[in-house]
């Protein structure tokens, strides 16, 4: 059997790749094509494929991916879906028996990656025309067993404050790359940014199809208008006490000397450090760049480099954001764009939790 009729005997059973599912997305066969219809058809497939993140796509394509060969092994068709056999794959994953031959020392999947995963398969169901019910009791039930018998708390990253970030940019040099990842972490801590709201940022409105919101500097401070997890939002930055601690300046110096006045903010650097490249950064640069500051400034020097660098990440900025910032919880919880204030609180790791004694309040 040739490589090609392989690939089509794949697709015939599974669907459309998730690369490609949006290439599915044409006229309707009773429809007469034009250069019109045929320019409408590329515009609707590109807001498809803008419908998700390149990495929640990715994420989703390998939980596809892992279930489609798992029902291979078991025997089963992963199309059309089978509340049955996915509650099957629930437990096997839960169970940590293996799913694979190769897997004997296969690990339990925690409750929350189960979820998650459960997740992408309804999403590459949708891709292919079908419906999954997760209320279905055959899976329902099965994740809300897992769920009471192995649910954790969720493990948080530990918190950057302030004495950690001022800290950190210190020992960043005073080059080009010094500059951007300092305002970086200063811009990152002082706005409570996620990583990727900080490398999706452009100067102006407009300037990039990819862009996830841009700036304006204003005497007091910069607006950053953001298109963020949860939708559009504002987020103000003020000016610091010192030059040190601002993340107005830091930005603004970054800006000046890497001479960036159009498209992406934060962008790379030439092998020599002499000059700004125009390829906006992944936001795993941010993830990296924290964990490595972090060592470099000594922060939790008392534990081993490997559990240091475990403790910390992109949204220890937001953490470290919501547990120094002594102001009302309410402006807290508009910087960081959260729907409730119990979502905040999750955020805090430090405040004082007593503050308001209820068994007083009521009388005891």
């Amino acid at each position: 059997m040739s490589e090609n009729t392989q690939k089509s005997d794949t697709e015939a059973a599974n669907g459309p790749s998730v690369n490609q599912h949006d290439e599915t997305l044409a006229l309707p066969s009773f429809v007469a094509g034009s250069g019109t219809l045929d320019r409408l058809v590329d515009t609707a497939r590109d807001y498809a494929r803008a419908a998700a993140s390149d990495n929640t796509r990715k994420a989703y394509a390998k939980d596809w991916a892992h279930f489609t060969r798992w029902c291979r092994l078991k025997g089963a068709e992963p199309i059309p879906p089978s509340p049955e056999m996915i509650g099957l794959y629930l437990a096997d994953m839960a169970s940590g028996s293996g799913p694979f031959p190769s897997q004997s020392t296969s690990h339990p999947l925690s409750a929350s990656t189960i979820d998650r995963r459960l997740s992408g398969l309804a999403w590459n169901y949708a891709q292919r025309g079908f419906s999954l019910d997760r209320k279905n009791r055959h899976i329902a039930t099965v994740l809300a067993g897992i769920k009471r018998r192995h649910a954790r708390p969720p493990v948080q990253k530990e918190a950057i404050l302030a004495e950690d970030i001022l800290a950190m940019v210190a020992t960043l040099p005073h080059d080009l790359r010094g500059l951007r990842d300092r305002a970086i972490l200063l811009l990152g801590y002082a706005g409570g940014l996620r990583r990727s709201e900080i490398v999706s940022l452009d100067v102006h409105k407009d300037d990039t199809p990819d862009s996830g919101g841009w700036l304006d500097v204003f005497d007091k401070g910069v607006l950053l208008t953001l298109n963020a997890k949860t939708g559009w939002r504002e987020v103000e930055i003020g000016r610091g006490s010192t030059e040190q601690s601002c993340p107005v300046h830091a930005l603004k110096q970054w800006l000046f000397f890497a001479k960036i006045d159009f498209g992406p903010v934060f962008v790379g650097i030439s092998r020599d450090g002499q000059r700004a490249l125009e390829t906006r950064l992944n936001d795993k640069h941010v993830a990296r760049l924290i964990k490595r500051a972090v060592l470099d400034a000594g922060i939790r020097s008392e534990l081993p480099e490997k559990e240091r660098q475990a403790l910390f990440s992109g949204h220890s900025l937001r953490a470290g954001l919501a547990s120094s910032a002594e102001v009302d919880e309410r402006y807290v919880q508009k910087q960081l764009g959260h729907a409730s204030a119990e979502m905040t609180r999750r955020y805090q790791r430090r405040r004082d939790r007593f503050g308001v004694n209820l068994t007083k309040a009521a009388g005891l």
